[in-house]
């Protein structure tokens, strides 16, 4: 009957009306929910099984499902912690719910607001934990971690190559000398014999510090020629020897020979690097070796002749002495980064990020995430920026997609909405009651 037919339609709208009202119950209380996506509540009729003819009219009301645009982009934020990270563009950040992912289960999300927990794990605040792929300090991927640059970007379908974001276990760090840079001028006007004196600091593989003391030798006074010799090695620390055994013994070792253009420009270069074995190093460091640079030949970028006096423009050389763990950053393309109080900076892993062919379709999950179904498409990790994946905003975070005013102007909308299905039912109960009074 189609009174009965117009109460169940009526009760369908209060039903549907219901969910929207929880839908946008749900987008106002989350309105500083970091990566939130707004759900909207979409309506479609209902068909009852008898059809509708052209006589007659079988009412089947409607129901309501909510629809989530998971990619839809939020605005991006600047944050003051480092460990913030926020997606610009398309595509998801993994995470896991169990520090060890064997265990717990990947999700995907675009809440990016993380913090080193007690475990030393980056967690953001619904409990996830952070994905990468590990790296070596360079940069080149190391998923296997046996200290050997893969060959080849890892598998974009697979998360068994992921790890979570470890930075409780990064120790100091130490960096030995393997490169020194000489900026200097040698005197045009000198004689053959004269000598100018330099020294360098250098680390060994232990951070100790050493002083190599250098000096140049004009030999040859047409072309002009100067040598340079290593004379000793001295601990900056304690003044006390820094090798012993065949090393000591080479001294005074040339380490090159410059032969000068007419213009005062190195003509060429005869470099023998300073390598120190093992057992030779006083504090038992590994092994060292280090070059010298002096320049490139026909440019005064490093070593000249010059009508001057001895001068030294620049000495730099690429050793750090024992550097503790600082801070933690990323970077756009998903590299992580820690850095030292001794200035280095090393790579330490890279943030893949997840893309789907229908984000739409992912299924929700509480804490801001989401986990893969079969309609969301396959699965693809990409480095941030290739492919489709978006990029990644370092100390950024994405704001929710929530618009307040089209929230109320949606709440009054569905308030009428209730109220006008709620009065079909009781228009269809006052029918009803005429028609009993008929049998009265």
């Amino acid at each position: 009957m189609s009174l009965n037919g117009a109460m169940n339609s009526g009760i369908s709208g209060l039903s549907a009306n219901s969910q929207a009202m929880g839908i946008i119950a749900d987008n106002i209380t989350n309105l500083n929910t970091i990566g939130y996506k707004a759900t909207e509540a979409r309506f479609s009729t209902l068909v009852t099984g008898a059809g509708n003819t052209g006589s007659t009219y079988s009412p089947g009301g409607l129901s309501a499902s909510p629809y989530q645009a998971a990619e839809r982009q939020g605005a991006v934020l600047a944050s003051d912690s480092t460990t913030d990270i926020a997606m610009s563009g398309k595509g998801f950040f993994v995470v896991n719910t169990d520090p060890d992912p064997t265990t717990g289960t990947y999700l995907y999300t675009r809440a990016g607001q993380f913090s080193v927990n007690e475990l030393g794990l980056l967690v953001n605040t619904g409990g996830y934990y952070l994905q990468g792929w590990p790296t070596l300090p360079d940069g080149s991927y190391d998923v296997d971690q046996d200290g050997i640059a893969d060959v080849s970007v890892p598998d974009p379908t697979s998360l068994s190559n992921l790890q979570p974001i470890q930075v409780a276990s990064l120790a100091g760090t130490v960096t030995p000398t393997s490169t020194v840079d000489l900026a200097l001028n040698l005197p045009a006007t000198a004689l053959v014999g004269a000598t100018n004196t330099a020294t360098v600091l250098a680390y060994d593989a232990l951070g100790v510090g050493h002083n190599v003391a250098l000096l140049w030798t004009k030999t040859v006074a047409a072309p002009a020629t100067w040598s340079l010799e290593v004379t000793g090695m001295t601990r900056a620390d304690s003044g006390a020897a820094s090798v012993s055994g065949a090393t000591l013994a080479s001294f005074p070792l040339t380490i090159d020979t410059v032969v000068f253009n007419g213009d005062g420009t190195p003509a060429s270069f005869t470099p023998v690097a300073l390598s120190i074995p093992a057992g030779d190093w006083t504090t038992a460091a590994l092994a060292s070796s280090i070059s010298f640079n002096l320049g490139a030949v026909n440019q005064a970028n490093g070593v000249t002749q010059f009508a001057s006096g001895f001068s030294i423009v620049s000495i730099n050389q690429n050793g750090v002495t024992f550097g503790r763990f600082q801070s933690i950053g990323m970077t756009e393309d998903g590299e992580v980064t820690a850095s030292f109080d001794n200035g280095v900076q090393r790579t330490i892993f890279r943030l893949p990020v997840a893309t789907f062919a229908n984000p739409s379709a992912l299924e929700g999950k509480s804490g801001n995430a989401w986990s893969p179904t079969v309609n969301a498409g396959t699965l693809f990790l990409n480095p941030a920026g290739t492919g489709a994946a978006g990029k990644i905003a370092p100390s950024s975070l994405e704001t929710s997609t929530v618009d307040l005013g089209k929230e109320f102007t949606n709440m009054i909308i569905t308030q009428r909405a209730y109220s006008a299905s709620s009065r079909i039912i009781t228009t269809a109960d006052q029918m009803l009651e005429e028609l009993v009074r008929i049998k009265r």
